[in-house]
């Protein structure tokens, strides 16, 4: 049975329901991607250059394997193969679908990947980066509730105009996060079974046409006692998008490299950047989205 979806501005038909996604009418054969279940041997692996201990690749494919998950091919843009390992749940199947998988689909068609959210803000789109723990899903959360729609959660794609490719109405959240800002997670599907991080529907809340991206921010912490924005200018505005590149390792290892390095370049000479710097200790979001907003409509 084939389930039809849409995601990053593509219709995907595929053997494994994928509920996180908005579901589409795609005629047999019509799809932009396809997802099946097939088998994934040590000889195809074999057949191309390993990368890093779990990816290979050649220049049409990719190849994931998650050990005591899934292995994954990702060819041409257009498919992906999924071999589970027995007995494993498929909300895990789906976390390493939905993000290195997809992700690598869409280095293949051409697309800029930016690792941080992507949230609506008088009608363009501001993109939120910065390592893991840095608060990018909490601001993300936060300004969801005051109003504003999200594109992208993790997965930013930034097209040839430097417009943000809405992905699909989830935010994944860890639940340190849900009870900051008040969320109820009862009944909530969490993103693994063995993790406190869950899977937060926002249909209501989910910008589904692109937005050109107007402003980027690094998130980040210190020692200071209150919150500081920093703007980013001249040679120094290329690194953050380099360091901030999703997966980046699997865009180099597939040869794309120049084609990265060119849309960088052109991201970085048409949006406002900046580094928003908050305490460590006492994290008030509400300053945090203040300061934020005030910076960006500034700049806007």
């Amino acid at each position: 049975m084939h389930h039809d979806y849409r995601a990053y501005g593509l219709t995907i038909s595929s053997e494994f329901p994928l509920p996180e996604l908005q579901s589409a009418a795609v005629g047999d054969g019509n799809a932009d991607v396809h997802v099946s279940h097939a088998p994934i041997p040590d000889s195809e692996l074999n057949s191309g250059r390993q990368i890093s201990p779990f990816v290979w690749v050649n220049d049409d494919c990719f190849w994931l394997m998650v050990p005591g998950i899934a292995r994954y091919s990702v060819r041409l843009g257009r498919e992906i193969r999924i071999a589970p390992e027995p007995g494993i749940d498929e909300a895990s199947v789906r976390v390493f679908l939905l993000g290195s998988a997809l992700g690598a689909l869409l280095f293949q068609r051409g697309y800029l990947l930016l690792h941080g959210n992507a949230i609506e803000v008088d009608g363009k789109c501001l993109v939120c980066v910065g390592p893991s723990g840095s608060g990018k899903s909490t601001l993300a959360t936060a300004l969801m509730q005051r109003g504003h729609r999200i594109l992208a959660d993790d997965v930013v794609p930034i097209d040839a105009n430097c417009a943000a490719v809405p992905g699909f109405p989830r935010l994944k959240i860890w639940q340190d996060t849900t009870q900051k800002l008040g969320i109820d997670v009862t009944g909530k599907v969490r993103v693994r079974p063995d993790l406190n991080k869950f899977s937060l529907p926002i249909t209501e809340r989910f910008q589904d046409t692109p937005l050109p991206v107007r402003w980027i921010y690094m998130l980040g912490s210190s020692n200071r006692s209150g919150i500081e924005i920093e703007p980013i200018t001249g040679m120094n505005r290329f690194r953050p998008l380099r360091d901030n590149t999703y997966r980046r390792r699997f865009m180099e290892g597939m040869a794309l490299r120049p084609e990265h390095l060119q849309r960088c370049g052109e991201l970085a000479g048409k949006v406002h950047m900046a580094k928003i710097i908050r305490p460590k200790a006492g994290f008030d979001i509400e300053s945090l989205m203040d300061h934020l907003l005030a910076d960006a409509r500034e700049h806007g």
